[in-house]
């Protein structure tokens, strides 16, 4: 069984892995997978993803990021992935085999994408638990992903303590 977890840096995501490590991978739901692929998605820096690498900088001025500053912020970027997905590791460590990946793009397009070209046999994700109209101007990857993967979805929602203590 091959598995993808979607993880980003909110409870929720981490929520979804630790129920996913204590109770799909415990062998309660189709015994101990092969392998999970934690996936983080960050989207491209908007700072700099203007093309043609260019963008206003006042009246009749357009100005140009310099290599470094785009250089830096794409090592700030990477340093942030790799310590969500340390974390995530750590919750794995002993229990599953994990492997990670790290993507740049939107998440909800990246994780149906790469579910379907690894060919896994389940993604999960967690839910934020955003109301309506929230979810219609901010967008819902875990909605996104139940209509569009092409495999089976999990979507952990977080206990009601854990989303009435952000409210």
């Amino acid at each position: 069984m091959r598995v993808i977890v979607g993880i980003d840096e909110s409870d929720e995501s981490f929520y979804a892995l630790q129920w996913a490590v204590s109770n799909l991978f415990n062998g309660l739901i189709g015994g101990e997978p092969n392998l999970v692929t934690l996936v983080h998605v960050h989207q491209p820096s908007k700072r700099y993803a203007v093309p043609p690498s260019a963008f206003p900088a006042g009246v009749g001025v357009t100005a140009f990021p310099s290599t470094a500053a785009v250089d830096s912020e794409r090592r700030s970027e990477e340093q942030i992935s790799a310590a969500i997905l340390s974390r995530a590791l750590e919750m794995c460590s002993n229990k599953v085999k994990a492997e990670t990946l790290i993507m740049e793009g939107d998440p909800k397009d990246m994780l149906c994408e790469v579910s379907e070209q690894m060919n896994v046999d389940l993604l999960i994700v967690g839910s934020r638990g955003l109301g309506r109209i929230k979810r219609a101007f901010l967008g819902s990857v875990s909605d996104y992903c139940a209509h569009h993967a092409k495999c089976p979805i999990l979507i952990v929602k977080p206990p009601k303590e854990m989303a009435t203590a952000k409210d």
